[in-house]
């Protein structure tokens, strides 16, 4: 019988097992055991995918391609709408299945951008008051935007299973920290002397928060939940993995089939979705003096059907 190998001094690691990866195994029993409990909140996620999809599937395309060409219009402006509308009318003509599988992935993202939204705002102000609890925070979303993406399937896969709302929550976990690193930045740039301006007139921790720093802290925060719907749209392809449909589906079985024409369809789709946001978010980000000094409503199409009945009340 031979003599197991001692410890070698020069190479302790190969001599040392601390059993982590067996240990690690019980988490899947424990979500085996727990996945019951879990079916609400599959339900939820479920019903709030499926009520988006198919509010953007019934839309016929060429109404929808109108109603998110006036949004853009009203949020970035008029050159803007006609560069969307040269993008969504290229996503269309790419295939006949373009338009549908954009509108799902479209419902992906906007389900994880609300949900992450829901969630990391919130942390982001608790953050940016906070000092004791942003430290915590920070290794947290640290270790959550350096992890691989890959890593995040399994345990989602193994509590939810495979489909959309566990591409939705691995989303959300990929997509959620520029949010609330962000919107803590934006707090904490806030100019203190118009904090205690504010305070000094009386104006109660909730006003000062809603009418003097979340106001001041918008351009910062947008910029987070632009990176944040980014992320989303880079990770649908990866989250296509786990039965996610949508045009990220579509570039994963080209690349299976090695079908060129697929997946470059597939990934142009993609390219164009995320112009249109990238496009439609930096506009709601617009200055005053950018909007030639008017409010929202002032402006885009809105602005035009309140200067006709206007001018028609004259």
């Amino acid at each position: 019988m031979a003599d197991e190998p001692g410890f070698n001094w020069l190479d302790p690691f190969s001599s040392i097992d601390l059993g982590i990866a067996d240990r690690s195994d019980g988490i899947k029993q424990w979500a085996i055991d727990n996945r019951e409990s879990i079916q609400p909140f599959k339900m939820f996620f479920d019903g709030l995918i499926q009520g988006i999809e198919k509010g953007l599937q019934s839309v016929p395309p060429l109404i929808m391609l109108l109603i998110i060409v006036l949004i853009a219009w009203q949020a970035a402006g008029r050159r803007t709408a006609i560069y969307v509308a040269a993008a969504l009318t290229v996503l269309g003509l790419l295939s006949p299945e373009a338009w549908p599988l954009a509108m799902t992935t479209l419902a992906i993202v906007i389900a994880a951008v609300i949900l992450a939204v829901v969630i990391g705002l919130p942390l982001g102000i608790i953050a940016g008051k906070s000092d004791r609890f942003e430290a915590v925070l920070r290794p947290i979303l640290d270790t959550m935007q350096t992890i691989p993406a890959f890593v995040y399937l399994v345990p989602v896969v193994m509590l939810i299973g495979i489909g959309n709302v566990s591409g939705v929550l691995v989303t959300i976990i990929f997509a959620l920290a520029p949010l609330i690193r962000l919107t803590s930045l934006g707090i904490r740039t806030v100019n203190p002397s118009v904090v205690e301006a504010a305070r000094a007139f009386g104006a109660t921790p909730a006003q000062i928060m809603f009418k003097v720093e979340l106001p001041m802290a918008t351009p910062t925060i947008f910029a987070g939940l632009n990176q944040t719907i980014m992320l989303s749209l880079s990770m649908v392809v990866i989250a296509s993995m786990i039965a996610v449909r949508g045009l990220g589906n579509e570039v994963l079985r080209a690349m299976g089939r090695l079908d060129a024409g697929k997946a470059i369809v597939g990934g142009l789709g993609i390219v164009l979705l995320a112009i249109v946001l990238d496009r439609i978010t930096q506009g709601l980000n617009r200055s005053g003096r950018e909007r030639g000094h008017r409010h929202w409503w002032q402006t885009g199409p809105i602005g035009l059907i309140a200067n006709r009945f206007h001018t028609h009340a004259q």
